[in-house]
């Protein structure tokens, strides 16, 4: 009989805050390290399966640099990307896992623009402990790559989860000859199931994404999630004898208790903390006029504050329209053409506010806006902030039927009540808070853990103009998007039917011709000219957005009469 050999695994995902909580699990970055250090011995390995530099309130500041200290205290030997890690762009990223003394992970996902894998992640990792060889893959969903604001969808090519872990994982045991083969996942539980379920020479599944700590065996192999936070992490044993192997494991909940603060990790972190006051000076952008913040002004009425932040949120989460609550900006005053720092962007954006993305009908939509400006001319922040829509409200009327929705319009077009339209907004707001309880009827399509959040996507708006300004300082062509999808797809649109209506009037037939007939006429010369014009058009928009001067431009109308079209 073989000899039997045992590998601890130490688990864990999804870390955002390194500071302790106030209920137990506490968590917290310096207890972490002390939980690890006690269970780690001569065969133990650290792994991470992704979402580690963003969302927090430290990383606004660091852009995720502070994690790199964490992860490297911790002796983490292999990680996996999650969706998270790009908030701040590929480049960004690119330096953090640089700078990490383990490999981060992407084996399924390739960037276009290089032809190598995304961010320069490993398609596989082998380690070898206790005389056994782990290879290593990095595996994730297709959904959430669709979600990352900084990264165009057209700009890398996806391979399923499935085939890419199959042909990975077989060339592990058979060409590279790993006893044990390990996926280190980002994607929601039942893609590690369907991943389960398919691909035998898969031995452990060790997953991210779904902040719970849940175990559970499908095709006779363990599937772990392991919290989130620095709350929670896994012991994992693995007993290997041949060909074989059994697997325990146990959940380990870092205490107050139970674990103390690990005095030098919490030393080096302290440096941060002071570090925040000097990083609110660092310029973010310079503002080509005034921005108006007073509550007075965003509270009552469209303004160009409101304006830009609502169609970033639209452009970077390519929606159909934005609603958010005034109440979002909280600065309370205007801020003057010229340098704008990220002190400024903190007074106005203090919170950095989830979004959501929901299905919803043009009626709900209706609903939604006449809640928004129902308290009108009380300074609530209800009020709404837009992007992508337009109507008109009389504050003559009483709440609740202040607009007439024969004259909203949806990227230009009018509202159609039955359709469903895709609408950003804060998750505030889709749990119904500020009065906008329709929204909680409304279907999830992306939740706020998929989502960007306000202040980040403004920051991250603000460092995209830099890649046309300052080309020098990036490698990279990857970006947030400036302008909203249903904008292009408008102003394309728009173009065709100008040029169709051009080239009807040189028919020579009397006869009323269909539209399949309309297209046709268009000459090819035509069609080109259309996408030249239109691509000059949507030029002329990212333009507008490089000047920093959002705008005032009728999306919100205060009327006294019957409303007209808008």
């Amino acid at each position: 009989m073989s000899e039997s050999k045992t590998v601890t695994i130490l688990h864990f995902n999804d870390c955002y805050n390194i500071e302790s909580g106030t209920r137990e699990p506490c968590g917290g970055a310096a207890r972490f390290k002390t939980a690890i250090d006690s269970l780690r011995d001569d065969n133990t390995m650290v792994l991470f399966s992704g979402d580690l530099f963003s969302p927090s309130y430290m990383s606004t500041f660091t852009k995720g640099e502070h994690m790199i200290h964490v992860m490297n205290a911790l002796g983490v030997d292999c990680s996996v990307y999650g969706n998270h890690d790009f908030d701040f762009g590929v480049q960004n990223l690119i330096s953090l896992a640089n700078q990490c003394a383990f490999p981060w992970l992407m084996s399924n996902v390739i960037d276009n623009e290089t032809n190598k894998t995304l961010a320069q992640g490993k398609v596989s990792h082998i380690l070898e402990c206790n005389g056994k060889k782990f290879g290593f893959i990095g595996l994730v969903e297709e959904e959430w790559l669709a979600t990352i604001a900084t990264i165009d969808k057209d700009d890398i090519t996806y391979y399923d989860f499935v085939i890419e872990g199959k042909k990975l994982a077989k060339h592990l045991k058979e060409k590279e000859n790993v006893d044990f083969v390990i996926a280190l996942t980002h994607m929601r539980f039942p893609n590690d199931c369907r991943l389960a379920e398919n691909v035998d020479e898969i031995d452990l599944i060790l997953g991210g994404h779904d902040h719970v700590y849940e175990v559970k065996k499908v095709n006779e192999k363990f599937i772990v999630k392991s919290g989130t936070d620095f709350r929670q992490l896994s012991k994992i044993t693995i007993n290997l004898f041949g060909n074989k192997f059994d697997i325990n494991v146990q959940e380990v909940n870092i205490t107050f208790k139970e674990f103390e603060e690990n005095e030098s990790l919490k030393e080096l972190l302290s440096k941060y903390s002071v570090l925040i006051e000097e990083k609110m000076d660092i310029v973010l952008g310079h503002l080509n006029c005034d921005l108006e913040g007073r509550f007075s002004k965003v509270r009552t009425q469209e303004t160009n504050l409101g304006n830009f932040v609502a169609d970033i949120i639209l452009a970077c989460t390519h929606s159909d329209l934005a609603i958010l609550n005034s109440g979002t900006l909280r600065s309370d005053r205007i801020h003057p053409k010229g340098i704008f720092k990220m002190r400024d962007l903190y007074s106005i954006l203090p919170a950095l506010s989830p979004l959501a993305i929901i299905s919803a009908t043009g009626e709900q939509i209706w609903k939604a806006l006449e809640n928004g400006v129902s308290q009108w001319p009380k300074l609530e922040g209800r009020f709404p902030l837009v992007s992508g829509v337009q109507f008109a409200f009389d504050p003559k009327k009483p709440a609740g039927s202040r607009i007439d929705p024969k004259f909203i319009k949806i990227g230009g077009e009018y509202l159609e009540m039955n359709q469903k339209y895709r609408l950003v907004t804060k998750e505030f707001l889709r749990k119904g808070k500020d009065g906008y309880e329709v929204f909680t009827d409304c279907e999830i399509l992306l939740s706020e853990e998929e989502c960007p959040n306000v202040r980040t996507s403004v920051q991250n708006h603000l460092e995209a103009i830099k890649t046309f300004t300052d080309p020098a300082l990036f490698h990279t062509r990857h970006r947030q998007s400036f302008v909203a999808l249903s904008r292009r797809h408008n102003k394309v649109k728009h173009e065709m039917t100008h040029a169709i209506a051009n080239s009807l009037t040189t028919t020579k037939s009397n006869a009323c011709p269909s539209y399949q007939e309309c297209k046709k006429s268009t000459s090819l010369d035509t069609q080109k000219s259309v996408t030249n014009n239109s691509q000059t058009s949507i030029d002329d928009i990212e333009y507008e957005q490089f000047k920093l001067e959002p705008k005032i431009d009728g999306r919100i109308v205060i009327v006294t009469v019957e409303a007209k079209q808008i």
